[in-house]
């Protein structure tokens, strides 16, 4: 170990990340449960650390607020967790604007707002927003903020960033885009995906790219099929409006799920150059196997929680939290090929659900049995293949599955899992996505985002489910607390695999 923390002592300036150049945060939807739950505290911790140096945060929102509330709700929400002399120093950078989105009067009270706090604080006219709000109001704040001049830059800054779903289809996704591309330039526009923020997605190009153990066995030849799973223990709880509209396929596979994959299957980028990395994402995205309409129904499965019991603890079914009867999809599992030289015949097999029995973010790549077993006339019960685990959440890290000689008997195999935990290894305070995000957004540094093309070419290969789905009663249910309904164990299983079930 120490060897270890000797080594990651002489990269302690890579490990500091860049203080960004003046600027001021603007939040649409400021006084929204986003802003309070993780953009402010984000921001605050920005702060704490030294990231933010002349600055101001200005929210905006329809309820009316003061500057005054607006600063004791933020201290109210800081309060418990961190020094109140700190707290007291960063409110003094906060502000709001209370108005329309739709109101031409707010536009230009922001203006006015924007060139005062520029002013005092110093900030060179550079300009971040955040858009907090419902999807469908993005339109109408992008075009008054193009109006009102201020996406224009000149030796400024002015960059958006924009929460998911970006569009819900192919049709309206390109909509969005196109009227995002009036006012702004891709080199402006954020599309935040807080999943690709994790340290442990992060991780996944350190793994694969910077150890050159992994790359000759990163192909069919070695790996015999890869598993993510995305699981979590909690309903659509207050978000029943939001979710009866958009669904899972929408909320988790179209961004978070593709996304994952992409890092796991992509090609080494021929540098950390954001454009070089989205060009690898495109990639492995095209090179997906499109679902056909007649073969929908046996690649992927649409499930919706019952009631059951979770942890011990009651829960309700999906239909009796909408209060009527719907189609929308609480669970998928699909398996899908990608075409291309290094993944010719690997099933990738894709889940996430919610209610389920465990909260789990992984990646499981499961490698190919030995070619021939020189065990297998001592060893009666098939070995185990080797596995890698990356776990996103909880215990963040990975685990190496391997085989060893158990002491004892001269030939008696057993699993030895190696194991790595952040939290058992490094000392320090985890970064929120979202932290680590809007920094990257004030930075410039649009790698951990996702770029037009990336986004749409999502769209091209779920489109077509969403359709098929219109007209199909293809919905299949699943006790509260267990790991979804039966045919999507029937799905893997058929293949004579199994679902890693921990």
């Amino acid at each position: 170990m120490s060897f270890v923390e000797n080594k990651l002592g002489t990269y302690v300036e890579l490990c500091d990340d860049p203080t960004p150049s003046p600027a001021g945060i603007i939040i649409f939807g400021a006084s929204g449960d986003l802003s309070f739950r993780k953009l402010i505290p984000s921001i605050f911790k920005l702060f704490k650390n030294r990231k933010l140096i002349n600055f101001y945060l200005l929210g905006i929102g329809r309820t009316k607020m003061s500057n005054e509330e607006f600063r004791h709700k933020i201290l109210e929400s800081l309060n418990n967790s961190y020094d109140k002399i700190l707290i007291n120093k960063f409110i003094n950078h906060a502000y709001f604007l209370s108005g329309n989105y739709n109101d031409d009067s707010l536009y230009s009270e922001l203006k006015n707002r924007i060139k005062s706090l520029n002013e005092k604080h110093n900030t060179n006219n550079n300009l971040l927003f955040y858009f907090a709000t419902p999807p469908h109001i993005y339109l109408p704040i992008i075009n008054h903020l193009g109006k009102s001049n201020l996406t224009i830059e000149n030796k400024n800054y002015s960059r958006v960033i924009i929460e998911k779903p970006f569009g819900k289809d192919l049709e309206t996704a390109k909509e969005l885009d196109n009227e995002l591309q009036k006012h702004l330039k891709e080199s402006q526009i954020y599309r935040i995906d807080h999943y690709l923020g994790k340290e442990t997605v992060q991780n996944m190009m350190m793994m694969r790219f910077a150890n050159i153990v992994f790359e000759p066995i990163w192909n069919y030849k070695y790996i015999d099929h890869i598993q993510i799973t995305v699981s979590e223990t909690l309903g659509v709880e207050n978000r029943i409006g939001y979710f009866e509209n958009t669904g899972l396929l929408r909320d988790m596979f179209q961004n978070h799920i593709l996304q994952l994959l992409t890092l796991i299957a992509m090609e080494p980028p021929a540098s950390l150059d954001s454009d070089m990395i989205h060009d690898e994402k495109i990639k492995v995205l095209k090179s997906i196997r499109p679902y056909n309409v007649k073969e929908i129904h046996k690649r992927i499965i649409r499930g919706q929680y019952t009631e059951g019991y979770v942890d011990g603890d009651f829960k309700t079914s999906y239909i009796d939290e909408v209060g009527k009867k719907s189609k929308i999809e609480t669970f998928i599992a699909t398996k899908l090929y990608i075409d291309n030289w290094r993944w010719s015949g690997v099933p990738f097999y894709l889940r996430t659900g919610k209610r389920l029995k465990k909260k789990i973010s992984e990646v499981a790549i499961i490698f190919k049995d030995v070619p021939h077993s020189i065990f297998s006339d001592f060893h009666p019960v098939k070995i185990e293949p080797n596995s890698l685990v990356i776990r996103i959440q909880p215990d963040e890290g990975f685990t190496l599955t391997l085989q060893a000689k158990q002491p004892g008997s001269k030939i008696c195999i057993n699993t030895l899992n190696m194991e790595f935990k952040y939290k058992n290894f490094f000392d320090f305070e985890p970064q929120d996505a979202y932290e680590r995000l809007i920094l990257d957004a004030l930075l410039g540094d649009q790698t951990l985002y996702v770029r037009n093309d990336v986004m749409e070419e999502s769209w091209k290969l779920v489109t077509p489910i969403l359709e098929y789905w219109k007209n199909s009663d293809d919905l299949f249910y699943y006790p509260s607390g267990s790991w979804g309904p039966k045919e999507a164990f029937e799905l893997i299983e058929k293949d004579n695999r199994n679902w890693r079930n921990l």
